[in-house]
């Protein structure tokens, strides 16, 4: 570790106040509607110390009616080098900057734009990569097993894609939208001509892999994504909301002895990789 890091890392831990500020510390945001739930603050303000940056990341909630006057106004921020994407704007904001880069393109969505020098943006996709880093860690895959993912928006996309590349044995989409879910159907057969893919219900039966990709499950009044009846209890089930942190269909899947993982290792997945896409710091 370099001498900036560990003055970095020598900096009391004031929960959601990364110090020192000053007028070099370089700005990042997360931009989404709600925001309250988001976790990438914690997480990237505790990268930018390892890394010894001078950095920060604070959140932004922007509803979807501003969301181009937001775009617009944050490339003239000449001390801001990147933009954490989340709900709901991870589909939309890709009419609003300057260049998709691969992994964003193909899946449709982008959940980190970096801002040029000249204010530029450039934006990509990590959910899927995190994802299946996640799972990785916990000692989970998916090649050979069935898997059912329920939503087809930004973050859905995005695990579709990392999935399919991991050689599932089938793979079934579901959602509410017909069209958004034909959509990613027919993106993921023309990615992997040779995987079984195929648009259905969301019942979970059957199924050794369930992801809910929804935000159902942020509310406490919302319904199950997935009836938790249905799933086998030798079934992983997996959650992208953030908040609350063990959502409530991952204790009914607990309750019913599946295997889980909480939508905090899919971020905790990517932390590292969008660092480096936004230019921060070297990792420690």
């Amino acid at each position: 570790m370099n001498d900036k890091a560990q003055a970095f890392h020598d900096i009391p831990d004031i929960p959601g106040l990364p110090l020192p500020l000053s007028g070099e510390t370089r700005l990042h945001v997360i931009v989404g509607d709600p925001i309250a739930q988001a976790g990438s603050p914690r997480l990237f303000n505790q990268a930018f110390r390892r890394r010894g940056a001078n950095a920060v990341l604070v959140p932004l909630h922007v509803t979807p009616e501003h969301l181009p006057q937001a775009l617009a106004a944050l490339r003239h921020f000449g001390n801001l080098d990147g933009i954490v994407v989340t709900v709901p704007h991870k589909i939309s904001v890709m009419e609003l900057i300057d260049e998709v880069q691969d992994s964003g393109r193909r899946i449709g969505a982008v959940n980190a734009i970096r801002r040029l020098p000249d204010g530029r943006l450039v934006g990509d996709n990590f959910d899927g990569k995190g994802c299946i880093r996640g799972l990785a860690q916990a000692g989970h895959g998916v090649r050979g097993k069935s898997v059912l993912i329920v939503g087809g928006g930004g973050a859905g996309r995005a695990v579709a894609h990392a999935m399919a590349d991991e050689g599932p044995s089938r793979l079934r989409l579901f959602d509410i939208d017909p069209q958004r879910q034909a959509e990613l159907v027919a993106s993921l057969s023309r990615a992997q001509p040779g995987l079984a893919v195929e648009a259905g219900t969301a019942d979970p039966e059957g199924f050794e892999v369930v992801v809910n990709c929804t935000p159902l499950g942020m509310r406490p009044s919302d319904p199950y994504p997935v009836d938790p009846a249905r799933l086998s209890p030798s079934a992983l089930v997996v959650d992208v909301i953030l908040k609350p942190v063990v959502s409530p269909l991952l204790e009914a899947a607990a309750q019913r002895g599946c295997a889980t993982q909480p939508g905090i290792r899919m971020l905790e997945g990517q932390v590292e990789a969008i660092c480096d896409f936004f230019g921060v710091g070297t990792p420690a």
